[in-house]
Parts: C-alpha cells; sequence; structure tokens
C-alpha cells in the first residue's frame, strides 16, 4: 500500500493494478468519513524532478456510485486520455506524484467580487463552452488571471460575457 492520503492511495493503487496487471480496479481503501460518498474530482499527474503537469483529467459533479470510483477512473483518464499529453507510459509511474483534488458542488456567483483564485477553482459558461481552472495553481494570482484561462480553455473568446461558479476543493497530494 502506497503511502498517504487514502484519496492518493486509491489513484496510485489503481494506477499500478492497470500497469502491472492490466485490469482496471478500484482499490477496497476505505475514505475518511468527513468526505462526501460521491463528489467530483481531479487527478493530476505531476514529474516529481520538475513538477511538470503530466496529466489531469477530472469531473466537476460525480459520474461514479462513490468517491473512491471516481478517483479511479479520473486517475485512469489522467494517465491515458488527457488529450494534451501521449498516454503515461508504465515505466514513468515511480517518478510521478499524483494530486486528488476533492470538490464541492459550485455554486453560481454574481460577479468578480465573490472570486478568490486561492480559496476557490472557477468553472466559466456560456451557452454549451464550459471551461474550469482549480483554485491555488502556480502564477494564478489574480481573478482575472483566474477567468481568463476557464475561458481560454472552454474556447470562449475574451471579452464574452460568461456565467460563473466556484467551487472549493480538498486537496491531497503524495
Amino acid at each position: 500500500m502506497s503511502a498517504g492520503h487514502p484519496t492518493v492511495q486509491i489513484a496510485r493503487e489503481t494506477l499500478e493494478r492497470f500497469y502491472n496487471d492490466g485490469v482496471i480496479h478500484v482499490p477496497d481503501i476505505a475514505l475518511p468519513p468527513d468526505l462526501p460518498a460521491r463528489a467530483g474530482a481531479f487527478v493530476s499527474l505531476h514529474k516529481r524532478d520538475t513538477d511538470e503537469l503530466r496529466g489531469c483529467v477530472g469531473t466537476v459533479e460525480p459520474t461514479q456510485a462513490t468517491l473512491a470510483e471516481e478517483i479511479a477512473m479520473n486517475a485512469l483518464a489522467a494517465a491515458l486520455r488527457d488529450p494534451r499529453f501521449v498516454p503515461v507510459h508504465p515505466s514513468e509511474l515511480p517518478n510521478l506524484r499524483i494530486k486528488v483534488d476533492v470538490l464541492s458542488p459550485p455554486e453560481r456567483v454574481a460577479s468578480l467580487d465573490d472570486l478568490d483564485p486561492r480559496r476557490y477553482g472557477v468553472i466559466v459558461q456560456q451557452g454549451l463552452l464550459r471551461g474550469l481552472l482549480l483554485p491555488d495553481l502556480p502564477g494564478v494570482d489574480d481573478v482575472e488571471t483566474q477567468v481568463a484561462i476557464a475561458m481560454q480553455k472552454a474556447g470562449i473568446r475574451p471579452g464574452t460575457p460568461v456565467d460563473l461558479y466556484r467551487f472549493e476543493v480538498l486537496r491531497f497530494s503524495e
């Protein structure tokens, strides 16, 4: 069993089992009772030596029956299906550090004044276009930058009116 918070253990063990045995398996690791039974979650993979992002995939709201399943499926997706990267090679796994963010339900906000890039993640939406940025990211020091990046990720042109939502995360890391 890997060290660290149970959320991170679930992500790590899911990846190890998949890369070693080719099996998709959600480890039977109990989550603390203070975590929700179901929630959206993001799993980020970072190179240990440089902290460079290697994959990040998540869900805003739950898509699986349990939080453990949500984390496991998003860990696999981060390793195999992040369109920004080639899939993680098995030899890379020991050199990756895993972060898990468990999201609170998003709440709509009236203005930029209701946001804080250190405390809240942001979701911008314009019609069917939607972009998300997690909170407390390096180089994202103000609300305007946070919203601009989320809009860019969604393919929304600068200056376009958007609906704003915020959420908090519980962040766990190896």
